[in-house]
């Protein structure tokens, strides 16, 4: 570790340190406080919510006591009861509801599909006997009863507090109750809330950490940053250099053997179909050996061609990228290997001859690698030209790869970083997905702003 950088660590950390152990104090204290005034709130909520239902079902209860206390237990009575009770209602979601102490509904207002219904056997999502539960409690004096039930609003069980009473004499168990989904909201409200200043808490000390190490490391940065940018130019300009140079010895070994190993074959060539042709003037057969060594030399002749085109091809530098890549894909074709297929879509351009190298050579090493490993039948290469610039994009349905292991495996992928390694000479972009058994894509492209900086060079 350099002593810039061992003199900027021995400065921040004690600063990093004791904002650190103040935040952790300052998060558990406000922690603290927003339990105990989460715990005060609901307290003092469900109090008076307490408070409120007895109120409704005493004011329910002063409605019908003048029928109830005449002593009269016939069904008029107790029709004029129901009537009286249904018409009482507060709220959005408040009502009234009237079972006997068998769990028949006798009257609920919001939910008049349950008239007549027996509900004692009816139970809530955790399998508690929702009425069995209230009327237990009504036979006992009445009291409260927490239960969950369909909230008429919004026709979602919600959690709701009951409070319910007996009027033993007609067998009736009456009772009200207030939905508690709201007061969860408020909790959750009152909650975030605490959680934000927490935050916002947390963030000023964030904030004064960095402005304090920004302070302690701005004249450290201030004084690498431009030896950074050097060097990072320097290894960019060395990387590209040492492309250019390799593609400057291929032309230059592809040249030697098109224009001296070749031409020295070809002569050699004509000499002996010279001499056979004379044998055959002269009536006289040629040596089994004669036919061999031509044919061998034929061989030769062709590899080196084979040899000479692939360290160079000819067409990248007359024709252009487009021609080179059908060549590329006819001569992998006819190895049959898998059918490719070359596409090129767009106004065609000509672009720089770095680009066209590039692309060139990742075609060249994509489909080398689908030849290794791939199985592919079909092969689809796609060049394409549109005003953002020009892209390279190659498929295969072959049985693919788990290509972020390969990538994270330093002995696997060389051809891949090759790829992306080229792109980056030239400022363009690599990607590439695959997955095992769902082939392989790879796509590499090269921007205008790129095109434009080459070619002006």
């Amino acid at each position: 570790m350099r002593l810039k950088a061992k003199l900027l660590l021995l400065a921040a950390v004690p600063l990093l340190l004791s904002l650190a152990l103040i935040a952790a104090a300052v998060r558990h204290q406000e922690r603290q406080l927003a339990r105990s005034e989460h715990a005060l709130v609901e307290r003092a909520y469900m109090s008076a919510r307490r408070a409120e239902l007895k109120h409704y079902v005493e004011l329910a209860l002063s409605t019908v006591r003048p029928l109830y206390d005449q002593g009269a237990n016939d069904e008029a009575t107790r029709t004029k009861a129901l009537q009286l009770l249904a018409s009482l209602e507060y709220g959005d979601d408040g009502y009234f509801f009237v079972y006997d102490l068998e769990g028949r509904v006798l009257m609920h207002s919001r939910q008049p599909e349950l008239m007549g219904m027996n509900l004692w056997e009816l139970r809530d999502p955790q399998g508690v006997p929702t009425i069995q539960r209230l009327i237990a409690q009504a036979r006992q004096g009445g009291g409260y009863v927490d239960y969950l039930w369909r909230k008429p609003s919004s026709g979602q069980m919600v959690p709701k507090l009951g409070y319910v009473t007996a009027l033993p004499k007609w067998n009736w168990m009456i009772g009200t109750g207030l939905y508690l989904d709201d007061i969860h909201a408020t909790m959750a409200q009152l909650e975030q809330q605490s959680n934000g200043h927490i935050a916002t808490t947390l963030l000023w000390i964030a904030g004064i950490a960095v402005l304090g190490i920004g302070l302690i490391s701005a004249s450290g940065l201030w004084l690498n940053l431009s030896e950074h940018r050097v060097a990072d130019a320097k290894l960019r300009l060395l990387a590209q250099q040492v492309v250019e140079s390799q593609e400057s010895e291929r032309a230059h070994l592809a040249r030697e053997l098109h224009d001296g190993t070749s031409q020295t074959l070809v002569s050699a060539k004509l000499l002996i179909e010279s001499a056979v042709d004379e044998l055959e003037r002269m009536r006289q057969a040629a040596p089994p050996a004669l036919a061999k060594a031509l044919a061998r030399l034929n061989d030769s002749l062709s590899e080196v061609r084979r040899i000479s085109h692939r360290l160079r091809p000819a067409m990248l530098d007359t024709l252009g990228l487009p021609a080179a890549l059908e060549l590329l894909g006819r001569e992998f074709g006819e190895h049959g290997r898998a059918e490719v297929r070359v596409a090129i879509e767009g106004e065609r351009c000509e672009l720089p001859d770095e680009v066209k190298t590039v692309l060139f050579r990742v075609a060249q090493e994509a489909l080398a690698n689908i030849g290794k490993h791939a199985a592919a039948r079909h092969v689809d290469i796609t060049l394409a030209f549109d005003a953002e610039g020009v892209q390279l994009r190659v498929a295969d349905d072959g049985r693919g790869f788990d290509a972020q292991a390969v990538q994270l495996d330093p002995r696997r992928g060389i051809g891949l970083r090759n790829m992306r390694e080229r792109l980056a000479t030239i400022g363009g972009q690599f990607q590439l997905s695959s997955a095992p058994l769902a082939g392989t894509r790879l796509l590499a492209c090269v921007p205008a702003e790129a095109l434009a900086r080459l070619a002006s060079r």
